[in-house]
């Protein structure tokens, strides 16, 4: 059962974006999604009360800020959404559960250096642990300087950039609906999807 650990200790970077839309993906592909919400804020968890009941169905997770319990047997993939500002002990306990982590990251200078002890962690971590960890820019237009500053600049930590995700409407306006972009027709949404697809391969593999 993979548990994919949604994760960026700064707040404002697209988490809950990044773990309903994963667990939208898993759920297209016929599987039997738990999503949690470790944040106070509680996006993730509001998000799938808006869910409409003629969508894939994704349960709710019921994990608190202090605890985290193993999901029930019968659940084939998680997806956990995690606070700003997790480190310390909370941390280290989300990443012992964590198959993959994904770290959502804005090509902002100042978002980079601002996550810079937590991306080493991971580093360390995943050379120790074979943890997976993934890197996605958020609001990214690849033709940009920033976005090869982003690419570089992570590199340097040998953590692989899985893709960027465009500033777009249609993040904004299917979280309001409680759908993802695996929820409607493809022709809809078809540039976001395509810049999902290495992203799915990695959570496939």
């Amino acid at each position: 059962m993979p548990i994919v650990v949604v994760a960026n200790p700064k707040g404002g970077v697209g988490k809950s974006t990044l773990s309903t839309n994963v667990a939208g993906y898993f759920a297209s592909r016929g599987h039997a999604v738990m999503l949690g919400d470790v944040d106070r804020q509680q996006s993730s968890a509001l998000w799938l009360k808006l869910r409409p009941p003629a969508a894939r169905p994704i349960q709710n997770w019921a994990v608190s800020h202090d605890l985290i319990a193993r999901p029930p047997k019968d659940t084939t993939h998680v997806v956990l959404d995690t606070p700003a500002g997790l480190h310390g002990w909370r941390f280290k306990d989300v990443l012992k559960i964590a198959d993959k982590v994904l770290v959502p990251l804005q090509p902002s200078i100042f978002d980079i250096y601002a996550t810079r002890a937590f991306l080493d962690e991971l580093a360390e971590t995943r050379r120790a642990d074979k943890l997976q960890v993934g890197i996605v820019g958020m609001r990214v237009d690849p033709r940009t300087i920033s976005a090869d500053k982003l690419n570089e600049f992570v590199a340097s930590l040998g953590l692989p950039v899985l893709g960027t995700l465009r500033d777009t409407q249609n993040y904004i306006h299917l979280a309001a609906r409680g759908l993802t972009l695996f929820d409607v027709a493809p022709g809809r949404v078809e540039k976001d999807l395509q810049q999902w697809q290495a992203i799915c391969r990695w959570l496939d593999a």
